[in-house]
C-alpha cells in the first residue's frame, strides 16, 4: 500500500482540479489547529492546556482514520489517504519554482523562496536564496515524505493522519515567541519525537546517493550543530552530498542569527543548478525508498 501511495504522489501529486473545489485534509487539519489555539491559548496553564489541544488534536486524527483504515474495500481508502498526506511532488514543484524564479531574477528567486522558508528573502543575496530553497528541499523531505512514509508503515493510516497532525501544529504554534513558547512547547516536542528516526533515514538515505563515506562522517560531525533536533540531519547530508556548505547566519524578523555552516568546507558561492541538483538527489533517493519498500514487501510476501 505505501508503495502504490508513494507512486500516485509521485505521478498526481496534489491536482489543483480537486483541491478547488473540497478542502485539502492539511487545510482542514490546519483549521483544527487554529480552532484548538483560540479556545486555550489564553490565561494560565498554558502548558497544560497545549498538551491538552495536542491530545484533542490526535483524538480528532483518530476518529477520522480509524473508521477509513477500518472500512475493508482493499486497502482503497488507506492508499488514497497516504498518497493525499505525502509531498513528494508538490515538494518538487515548490523548490523547482525557486531555481526557476532565480532564471529570470534575483527579484523573483526571493519572491519565490519567501513561499517556502520564513526568513527575511530582501536579506538574501543569489547566495542566501539557493542555501534556503536547498536546506527547505532537504528538511521538508524528511518531513513531508520520509516521516509520513514511516508513520504509515508503522501504524497505518491513523499513523500518517496523526504524523502530519502534529507537523501542521508544530509548523502554527510551534515557534519559540512570546504568543506561542508555552502553548505550542507540546505539539513542537511531540513533532521532534516522531521526526526523531524519520530524520535520521532520510540522511542515510540522502547519503546513499553521493555514494562516499565523506558524505556519512560530515553529516554525523554537522548534524548536531543545527538548532533543531532533526532538521541537521537531510541537511547536512545534502550539504555534503552536493559539495556545498549550507545554513550559517540567515536574517527572521530583522534579527540576524548565529547558526554556524553545516559543511563549511564545502563551496560557499552557489547558483541556480545548485536548486535542481538537491532536486534531483532527493527524487533518486525517493527511488531508492521506493526500492526497499519493494523488496520489504517481497521478504514478507515469501514469508507468509
Amino acid at each position: 500500500m505505501l508503495a502504490m501511495a508513494l507512486i500516485l504522489d509521485a505521478i498526481f501529486g496534489e491536482p489543483d482540479w480537486l483541491w478547488r473545489r473540497v478542502p485539502h485534509p492539511a487545510v482542514l487539519m490546519g483549521r483544527a489547529v487554529d480552532r484548538s489555539e483560540t479556545l486555550l491559548n489564553y490565561g494560565g496553564w498554558r502548558y497544560l492546556k497545549g498538551v491538552a489541544a495536542v491530545a484533542l488534536l490526535l483524538l480528532v486524527s483518530l476518529a477520522i482514520s480509524l473508521p477509513l483504515s477500518w472500512s475493508g474495500f482493499h486497502g482503497v481508502f488507506e492508499v488514497l489517504g497516504a498518497a493525499i498526506l505525502l509531498a513528494q511532488r508538490s515538494l518538487s514543484q515548490h523548490v523547482n519554482a525557486v531555481a526557476e524564479g532565480m532564471q529570470v531574477s534575483l527579484a523573483e528567486g526571493r519572491a519565490r523562496v519567501a513561499m517556502i522558508v520564513g526568513r527575511d528573502p530582501e536579506t538574501l543575496d543569489e547566495n542566501g536564496v539557493v542555501r534556503a530553497a536547498v536546506e527547505s528541499a532537504a528538511e521538508n523531505w524528511s518531513d513531508g515524505v520520509v516521516a509520513p512514509a514511516f508513520w504509515f508503515l508503522v501504524a497505518g493510516l491513523p499513523g500518517i493522519v496523526a504524523c502530519k497532525m502534529i507537523n501542521t501544529a508544530d509548523s502554527m504554534i510551534g515557534h519559540r515567541n512570546e504568543r506561542y513558547a508555552r502553548f505550542g512547547w507540546a505539539a513542537a516536542r511531540l513533532d521532534d519525537l516522531m521526526n526523531l528516526i524519520p530524520a535520521r533515514l532520510s540522511g542515510l538515505l540522502i547519503c546513499m546517493i553521493g555514494g562516499r563515506r565523506k558524505a556519512l562522517k560530515v553529516m554525523w560531525r554537522d548534524a548536531g550543530k543545527h538548532k533543531s533536533p532533526n532538521a541537521g540531519w537531510p541537511e547536512s547530508a545534502m550539504a555534503a552530498t552536493l559539495g556545498i556548505a549550507i545554513a550559517g547566519p540567515r536574517v527572521y524578523d530583522g534579527v540576524t542569527t548565529d547558526d554556524p555552516f553545516l559543511n563549511n568546507e564545502g563551496r560557499h558561492d552557489l547558483a541556480e543548478v545548485d536548486i535542481r541538483d538537491a532536486m534531483t538527489t532527493l527524487w533518486v533517493a525517493w527511488i531508492v525508498m521506493l526500492l526497499f519498500v519493494g523488496i520489504a514487501w517481497f521478504l514478507t510476501a515469501g514469508w507468509r
